[in-house]
């Protein structure tokens, strides 16, 4: 079976697909703007890579949500709840965690069937 990659540089692609499973990481790229705004910019982008490797949101598998304080869990967890379509939540785990730059608030990792 074939490992597809898009969006590949030397350190890594941004997504990677192996049979009927996608693996993607993403982080925001606007560092000025709060929880929200990084969560939603994130998410839009996970939504967009997904839809690139043949599948979308309602088919996430896991989740793994780094927040860089948990103070924002909650503000992260409303943008999360509002893109998240109903009856298809993913295994989930959010950890705090120091992330690569210090304005970074979130990064996420999911996998999700295709």
């Amino acid at each position: 079976m074939n490992i597809e990659r898009h969006g590949t540089t030397r350190r890594y692609s941004d997504v990677v697909a192996h049979g009927g499973t996608v693996y993607l990481v993403e982080v925001p790229q606007n560092l000025d703007a709060d929880i929200a705004g990084q969560t939603r910019e994130m998410l839009d982008s996970v939504e967009r890579l997904l839809i690139q490797a043949g599948s979308d949101k309602s088919q996430l598998l896991t989740a793994t949500v780094y927040l860089r304080d948990m103070a924002d869990y909650a503000g992260m967890n409303a943008v999360w709840d509002a893109w998240v379509p109903e009856d298809t939540a993913p295994a989930r785990a959010c950890v705090e965690t120091r992330l690569a730059h210090p304005d970074m608030r979130v990064e996420i990792a999911v996998v999700a069937a295709r």
